[in-house]
C-alpha cells in the first residue's frame, strides 16, 4: 500500500479545544516521539505550534517528518462570517507553502471543515434534530465551500473537506448532499463518521474514489453512548477518553484499512486520537499514556504501511 502515516498534534491534546493557556507538549517532544514511533508525517495542528516559516522547515527536518495537512474550518453556511474568514484560510495556506519549500514527496491536504453552530456541537450525532438548514444555507454552504477550494487550489494544494461531528455535514446523508454537489473530494474521518450515524466501510463503497485523505481513529462505543445519551457535546466527547488506541475500540480498522489497500489509496493517513487531558492528569503522565498509545496505533497499521 503506497499510503503514508502521520501523526497529529490532536492525539497529544493540542488543537482548537485546548483550553486557553494550558501547558502542553512541547512540539519538539511529540515530534521526536512520532518519529521513533514511525510515522513519516504530523498534521499542522494549530497555526503556530510546529512555527512558521524557516522555524517550521527545520523543524520538520530535524525530525524527517512532512506536513500531511492542517485544518482549516470556516463558516461556510454564513456569507458574511464566510467573507470575515478568509484571513484565516489565506493565513493558514501561507504556513503551508512556506512548509512546502522543503520539497516534500506528497504536498499536504489543506483539509476545510464547515464551522457548524453552538447547537449542533452541544448535539453531536443529533445534528438534524438541533439545527437543520434550510435550502438557502445550504447553497450557501455549497458555493463558500467551492470558493475556498479555489482559493486553496491557487496557492498550489489540492483542498480535502472534512465531514465534523457538531457540523452541518456530519451524517451520511449530509456528506452524500455535500459530496453530489461539489468538486471537492473527501477526508474519511472515522471516529466522527461513528457520531454521526454512519460507517467507514459504508462511505468508502459508495465514495472510496472520492476520498483524498483519511483521519483514523478507533472509538469506545459504549463510552460514547454514555456521553451522548446524558446530552454531552463535542466537549464532553473528546474529554472523555471516548477515542481510544486502535484495537480497543469498536469501529472495523481492518475493513477500513482493506478497504483502502483494495481502492489503491495513495494519501496520508493521519493517525487521530482526540483527547484533551484531565485536570489530574501530569503532563509527564499524560505525555508517556500518549506515547504509549502511538506505539500501539503505528503497529496496528503496519501490515498496510
Amino acid at each position: 500500500m503506497k499510503a503514508r502515516v502521520a501523526g497529529a498534534p490532536v492525539s497529544f491534546g493540542v488543537f482548537e479545544m485546548t483550553p486557553e493557556g494550558a501547558t502542553v507538549l512541547d512540539p519538539d517532544d511529540m515530534l521526536e516521539l512520532l518519529l521513533q514511533t514511525g510515522h513519516t508525517g504530523v498534521d499542522l495542528g494549530p497555526v503556530g505550534y510546529l512555527g512558521r516559516g524557516a522555524e517550521l522547515r527545520s523543524r520538520l527536518q530535524r525530525w524527517q517528518l512532512e506536513l500531511a495537512g492542517g485544518w482549516v474550518e470556516l463558516p461556510f453556511s454564513d456569507d458574511e462570517a464566510f467573507a470575515a474568514a478568509l484571513p484565516e484560510l489565506d493565513d493558514a495556506l501561507r504556513v503551508f507553502g512556506e512548509a512546502a519549500e522543503n520539497g516534500p514527496s506528497l504536498l499536504p491536504k489543506p483539509t476545510l471543515a464547515d464551522h457548524g453552530s453552538e447547537a449542533r456541537k452541544s448535539a453531536p450525532g443529533r445534528g438534524a434534530e438541533a439545527e437543520r438548514l434550510a435550502v438557502a444555507a445550504w447553497d450557501r454552504l455549497l458555493a463558500n465551500a467551492e470558493t475556498a477550494a479555489a482559493r486553496v487550489r491557487a496557492a498550489g494544494f489540492e483542498p480535502t473537506f472534512h465531514h465534523h461531528a457538531g457540523t452541518f455535514v456530519e451524517s451520511p446523508d449530509e456528506i452524500d448532499r455535500f459530496l453530489e454537489s461539489v468538486d471537492i473530494d473527501l477526508t474519511l474521518d472515522t471516529g466522527h463518521l461513528l457520531i454521526g450515524g454512519g460507517r467507514s466501510v459504508d462511505v468508502l463503497a459508495r465514495w472510496g474514489a472520492r476520498v483524498n485523505h483519511v483521519h483514523l481513529k478507533d472509538v469506545d462505543a459504549s463510552e460514547l453512548s454514555r456521553v451522548l445519551a446524558v446530552g454531552g457535546g463535542m466537549t464532553e466527547v473528546w474529554s472523555s477518553g471516548a477515542f481510544v488506541a486502535f484495537g480497543a475500540g469498536d469501529i472495523d480498522l481492518t475493513g477500513v484499512m482493506t478497504a483502502l489497500d483494495d481502492g489503491g489509496f495513495e494519501g496520508w493517513i493521519v493517525i487521530e486520537q482526540d483527547v484533551l487531558p484531565g485536570a489530574d492528569v501530569t503532563l509527564r503522565d499524560f505525555r508517556d499514556q500518549r506515547a504509549a498509545d502511538q506505539r500501539v496505533n503505528r503497529d496496528f497499521l503496519r501490515p498496510w504501511c
